[in-house]
This record gives structure tokens, sequence and C-alpha cells, in this order.
């Protein structure tokens, strides 16, 4: 028997549900993905690093892909971070190789992938070791008023959107959350990436359902008393048990952000008003808590804002061009949902 209430629900938006709509991914191009990288390859060593354009595939299929090129383990390919199946996007890969086995990599034969640059490096690349991810979408079939479309945006710019964790991270309407409960529940035998996606699933939904809250009271962009302040591109966190004139004011210029509970065992924990609410709202869902803390999911913090840096748009023919970049582990879909109701239109 599936356990109540862990349906997805429409979290509530900051700028108010949109009154306009639009088409996305109606064509591959119109959703593109370019990683930041944070580590460049130095040009020697015995991994070759390949700066990879892919279309409508998915990134550990690249990799096993490469892994047949290369001849070696799947386990050693390296990425920086996991890309989105349907749309171009161009991410670095990294596979160990010989003088005979670089020479498979000048024609590699994969389709949707295009090889871009390689260089050698010293080192396997690394999960997590890029600075955030850089998009370029276009939104079809307008509908709605634009000049609201434009008010949102420029509220955006200034102002950022709540955090939420996108969609895809649920699976189809929710069910990594009831699957993966169900199952760990049941103490059954899981691959270590599946075990993973539904941890994560869990951990995702409860930090959306505390920031949603937080919305609703107008607390989300601001420090309250008792929060975990976390320093902005940095995963640091300090206690403002009472937020001053300082405090707010590095808040307002995006210096630090209030943050949100990714739940598990152990970890730094919030005080007064911030700790009764998510005590609250967490409690609803005692089985997801004591089973992450039973997995030894180690508990951390989320920034509860997010900001589009150098956001900038362009309306032309029925359609909105988006430009804008994200940290590590941020959605563009995040962003989208407060500025219109998107249908993905996904071939």
């Amino acid at each position: 028997m599936e356990a109540p209430g862990l349906e997805i629900p429409q979290w509530a938006y900051f700028l108010g549900e949109p009154l306009t709509s639009g088409a996305m991914r109606s064509h591959v191009e119109d959703f593109v993905v370019e990683e930041i990288p944070r580590v460049r390859p130095e040009g020697e060593g015995s991994h070759l690093w390949l700066w990879i354009e892919k279309r409508s595939a998915n990134t550990d299929w690249v990799a096993r892909e490469l892994a047949k090129v290369a001849n070696c383990p799947h386990r050693d390919v390296g990425y920086a971070g996991l890309k989105d199946r349907h749309a171009v996007t161009r991410q670095w890969f990294s596979v160990p190789v010989s003088d005979d086995t670089r020479k498979n990599f000048e024609h590699i034969g994969i389709e949707g992938v295009a090889l871009l640059e390689s260089q050698l490096h010293t080192r396997k690349l690394k999960r997590g070791t890029l600075d955030g991810n850089r998009f370029q979408l276009k939104i079809r079939e307008l509908r709605g008023d634009s000049d609201q479309i434009h008010q949102r945006l420029e509220q955006i710019k200034k102002c950022g959107v709540p955090n939420y964790f996108g969609p895809q991270r649920f699976g189809h309407a929710g069910s990594n959350v009831r699957q993966g409960l169900k199952l760990l529940q049941q103490r059954a035998r899981l691959k270590r990436n599946k075990k993973s996606i539904y941890l994560s699933a869990m951990r995702s939904f409860l930090f959306n359902q505390v920031l949603a809250e937080r919305v609703r009271t107008g607390q989300w962009n601001r420090i309250v008393a008792g929060d975990l302040a976390m320093l902005d591109g940095s995963q640091s966190i300090f206690p403002c048990d009472a937020p001053d004139a300082e405090i707010e004011e590095r808040c307002q210029r995006l210096d630090i952000h209030p943050t949100g509970p990714l739940p598990g065992e152990k970890g730094t924990q919030p005080t007064g008003a911030v700790a009764e609410l998510e005590q609250r709202l967490l409690q609803n869902w005692p089985e997801l808590t004591a089973l992450l803390a039973a997995q030894r999911v180690r508990a951390s913090r989320r920034s509860l804002r997010l900001f589009p840096a150098g956001l900038e748009w362009h309306f032309a023919e029925s359609c909105l061009e988006l430009a804008f970049e994200l940290p590590p582990g941020a959605y563009a879909t995040t962003v989208l949902r407060e500025i219109m109701m998107v249908t993905e239109q996904r071939h």
C-alpha cells in the first residue's frame, strides 16, 4: 500500500500562478545547455578530456559509448554532471587513454554526438567539478499578455526565484518518491545509482515542501531568526539567531541566502522559529525522514533562493528567447515556471 500524501503538488509561486503560456522543446535546438567548467585540461597526462556536443542523448549512455571507443570500463569514464537528454548540450567527458586508443577518437562515430575539442589531462574528470550551466531556451506559441511576461522577467532579474527541485527529479507523476519508499522499506536489492535516485527524490520532495511554505508566508528570500544562511557560490553555512541590519543588507545584495533542509542524519540544524516550522512540516512525512536517517544519508542544507545570472530575453514572432546561467544542481524549469505555464513537446 502506497504512503499517503506523496503526490507532487503545484508548489507555491513567488509571483502568483502565471496567466500566460507557451510550448517548450518543440525542436531539440530550443533547449541548449552548456557546462561552465571549473577545471580545464592542462594538455598532458594519461586522461583524454573530450568537449562533447550531444543531441537527444542521455549523458550516461554517451559515457558508455565512449567507454567502448576507449576500450575501458564504463566506471573509468568521467563527467561533471548529468545533462538533459531532450536538448542540445555541451559538456566535458574524460577517458583514460594510451597512444593506441587515442587514435580511436579521431572519428568516434557515436550517433547524436560530436567531438568539438580534445585535450590531455593528468586526472579523471570527477562529478561536481563544474561552476554551473549556461542555458539558451526558445519558448514558442506564446499565448497571453507579453507585457506580463516582461514584468515577471524584470522581477526575477531583481529578486531571483524559489529554488525548487524540478519535476524531472521526481520521475513520472512523482513515482520516484512513492516507488523508492516502497522498495527501500521492503529492503529490495537495488543498484547503487537507482537507490541514490530514490533517496535524492525523497529529500527533494521534503525540501520543496518546506520551501513552498516559506514562499506562502513571504519568507523564502529573507533571513529569519534561527535561519542557517549560505554564502553565495558555496556550501558554507552559518547560524543567524538574531539577524541584524548587516545580515539583511547582505541578503538583499545576494551575498547570502536563507536555506532549507535536505533531511538525513546529523548535520547542523536551525533554531527558533525556523526549526519549529521545519519540524512541523517534516513530521507530516515520518516514513521519509525515518528512512533517510536509517539509510545513513547525511543531512545538509540548500539555498531557498535561485538567481539566474546574466538573464536576458527577446521576443520574436510569438517566441520568447531566454539566456541565463545557473549554479550546479539548479533547474531551468524552476525559472520558467515563474514566467509562464509551459507545456513540453519532446521529440
